[in-house]
C-alpha cells in the first residue's frame, strides 16, 4: 500500500522539525502508541496497540530514521512484530518546504502486513493503513497548531511549545 499527501502546518519549519524528531511528539501523534523510547542509535522503540478488523494485536517494535538532511527530509521506517496477528513493516518519506503559512509538510507512506492480518484482505488493510496515516499527521498537526476555533484553548499548543523550546516558568510549575 502507498499513500501520499501534504499538509499546511502553521508553524516554522524549525519547530515541525524538533517535533518530527521528538518521541513525546511522535507517542502523542502515532494512534494507539503507549511507548516511544529513543535508542543509543537515534532511532527508537515503541510499542503500539490497534485494531484491524477482528484482529487486535500489539505491536512491539522498531521505529529508524535515516536519509536525514537537517530541517529538510528523512525517512522514518518501523518494523514492529504482534505475536500471532502477524507482522507489519512501513515507512514514511517525509519533507518540509516553507510556504507563506508555514511549513509545508509532504509524505510518501508504504506499509506491508504478514500473517493473519494478511489474510484479511487488501482492502481493509489498505484503508486501515490510510486512515492511520491520516490520523498520525492530523494528531502531529493538532499538537503543533493547537486546536481550530470550535476545539480546545490555544494555550495549550503554546504550552507544549514552550516546554519543547526549553519552558515557561509558569508552564513547567502545573
Amino acid at each position: 500500500m502507498e499513500l501520499t499527501g501534504s499538509r499546511i502546518i502553521k508553524a516554522s519549519r524549525a519547530s515541525v522539525w524538533q517535533a518530527l524528531n521528538d518521541p513525546e511528539m511522535l507517542k502523542a501523534a502515532i494512534p494507539g502508541c503507549s511507548e516511544m523510547i529513543r535508542g543509543e542509535d537515534g532511532g527508537f522503540t515503541a510499542v503500539v496497540t490497534q485494531k484491524i478488523g477482528p484482529v487486535k494485536a500489539r505491536f512491539k517494535g522498531v521505529v529508524t530514521l535515516s536519509d536525514i538532511v537537517e530541517l529538510e527530509s528523512y525517512t522514518i521506517s518501523g518494523e514492529g512484530k504482534g505475536g500471532a496477528a502477524g507482522f507489519a513493516k512501513g515507512g514514511a518519506k517525509v519533507r518540509l518546504r516553507d510556504v507563506e503559512e508555514g511549513t509545508e509538510l509532504s509524505y510518501e507512506v508504504e506499509a506491508r502486513v504478514g500473517g493473519k492480518l494478511a489474510q484479511l484482505g487488501s482492502r481493509l488493510v489498505d484503508g486501515f493503513a490510510k486512515k492511520m496515516a491520516d490520523k498520525f499527521f492530523s494528531n502531529f498537526q493538532l499538537a503543533l497548531e493547537g486546536p481550530d476555533e470550535s476545539g480546545e484553548p490555544e494555550e495549550k499548543k503554546k504550552g507544549w511549545l514552550k516546554r519543547l523550546m526549553g519552558g515557561d516558568k509558569e508552564e513547567d510549575a502545573k
